[in-house]
Parts: C-alpha cells; sequence; structure tokens
C-alpha cells in the first residue's frame, strides 16, 4: 500500500515484541498504516480521534515503537491519545487542552524532558510519568522534584506502567487553592468557600461546594463515581445515588441542569467534568 500525499513518519519503526512482561524494542518495518506524521510534530493513528467524552492523555515520546505500545495500553484504560515526539509541541498541546495524563520521554530530540516537565507542572496538574531508557537514580530524583509523578525505566512492563495509572486516578489531584476562580458568570473562592454567580452570593452546603471545588480545580478532568465518593465523603459505604442528589441540588443552585448544563457535565457511565465555558 502506497504512503499517501501526508509525509510518514520519517523514522520508520513499528511496534516490535510486547512480552508478558518486558518490552523489547526491535527496530523492524514500519507500517505507515499504523502511525503517520499527520501535522509536523504531531503523530496519530490514521483512524483515531480524540473526540467524544473520554479523559485525554498526552504521550511526548520520539520512538514511535513506544508510541504505539503506549497509546494501545491508555486506549484500553479508556483514554483518548494524542501523541507527539517533540517537548515544545507537547507544552503547547497541553497548555491548549489540559490532558488528565502526561507520559514523558526523559530524552527528547528539541528539548530536555526534565525542562518540559517542569514547565508543565507550572501550569498544569496533570498526572506526568516520565518514561526514560536511563536507570539512573539522580535522574529519577530531578524528574520527581520538578514534578512528575512517578518514573519507569525502559525496557518496562506495560502492565507495570497500566497499574501505575490506575493508581494514580483512584486518587485525584486537586489544584492548588488560589483567591479565586473564574469562569464567566461564575466566581469560586476556595479560600473563604465562596461562590457567586452573576455577582450575587449561591450558599452551598459542605457537601455542594467540595464536589464544585474539586471538579473545578481540575477543569474538563474527568472523575470517576469513586473519585468523589472518595474525595468528597472519604470512607462512604452507602448507595452512591448520593453523588446524583447533591449533583442535583448544586447544579439548580448554580442555574443549570443535567438536561442542559452550561459547566457541570454528566458523562454516563463514566462520571463527571467540569466546563470553564
Amino acid at each position: 500500500m502506497g504512503v499517501p500525499a501526508r509525509k510518514a513518519c520519517p523514522l520508520g519503526v513499528t511496534l516490535g515484541d510486547v512480552g508478558r512482561d518486558r518490552v523489547v524494542t526491535r527496530r523492524d518495518q514500519f507500517d505507515s498504516t499504523e502511525l503517520t506524521e499527520c501535522h509536523p510534530g504531531w503523530w496519530s493513528r490514521r483512524d483515531s480521534t480524540v473526540t467524544g467524552d473520554r479523559a485525554q492523555a498526552l504521550v511526548i515520546e520520539d520512538s514511535p515503537e513506544i508510541t504505539l505500545l503506549v497509546r494501545g495500553l491508555l486506549e484500553k484504560e479508556g483514554y483518548a491519545v494524542v501523541a507527539t515526539p517533540q517537548g515544545r509541541r507537547g507544552i503547547e498541546y497541553a497548555r491548549a487542552e489540559q490532558p488528565e495524563l502526561v507520559i514523558l520521554d526523559l530524552s527528547l530530540p528539541d528539548t530536555d524532558g526534565v525542562e518540559v516537565c517542569r514547565e508543565l507542572r507550572s501550569f498544569s496538574d496533570a498526572y506526568i510519568v516520565m518514561v526514560t531508557a536511563r536507570d539512573d537514580e539522580v535522574d529519577k530524583i530531578v524528574g520527581l522534584t520538578v514534578g512528575a509523578d512517578d518514573y519507569v525505566t525502559k525496557p518496562f512492563s506495560p502492565r507495570e506502567l497500566a497499574a501505575r495509572v490506575r493508581a494514580m486516578r483512584r486518587r485525584p489531584r486537586v489544584a492548588p487553592a488560589r483567591e479565586s476562580r473564574e469562569f464567566g458568570h461564575l466566581v469560586i473562592d476556595p479560600i473563604a468557600r465562596e461562590v457567586m454567580v452573576n455577582g450575587t452570593n449561591i450558599e452551598l452546603t459542605k457537601i455542594e461546594f467540595d464536589i464544585l471545588d474539586l471538579l473545578s480545580g481540575s477543569p474538563r478532568r474527568t472523575f470517576t463515581r469513586e473519585q468523589l465518593l472518595e474525595h468528597v465523603w472519604g470512607d462512604w459505604f452507602g448507595d452512591d445515588h448520593v453523588i446524583e442528589v447533591h449533583m442535583g441540588k448544586l447544579r439548580k443552585k448554580l442555574g443549570e441542569s443535567a438536561s442542559s448544563p452550561r459547566h457541570i457535565r454528566t458523562l454516563r457511565g463514566v462520571g463527571y467534568r467540569f466546563e470553564p465555558a
């Protein structure tokens, strides 16, 4: 099959053997139907689109082989995945789209992965997992110090990476408290625990405010029902229908509903997400 007018990925490699416990990074014949450079600096499957209600993951990795492996793994975990081999491109995408998860290679062709991590952490609260071929304790310490949440070394176990991602998602990250968060008509003060809609102060219960604080602290991030229960209610052993009850009351006070949400969206079978506008 011929390569279309759009330029194929120049590195010409494909996914090597993936064993039960280790990734074998073998360079072979690259199948251009699997991964293409869809735009300068961006890699994507031909049939892949980042749409719908799936949480987004960004892979910043210069090896197409590893990119294919990680993409497939994350898609099985329910993510919509975008990948780039360039650190600067990754930063641009993360700033615009605020993905939930970033898989970041430490060695990139255009910039140092540590600096990419440092810049990402300056504006994003995404989960960041560093991936590198360097099994150096100093590298790991530096990576974690600048804001990475976890660190895996090539060759790595796909099952281990998947388990680490699941563990991070069970511990929702909340953005650091700031003086206020403004979303047009909606203003949230996490320190004073006050909410205003169109200039009018809205009285929320503790549970209602905690839900709004969690969701608005990470705009566009999807929180599962389990995460909401764990973060807002703590050790909860009752019916999780309690979420719908409080969510309905919160939406009513904010002047919206489940059928016509402005900020709080329901993702059926998944959870909830805050849209900034």
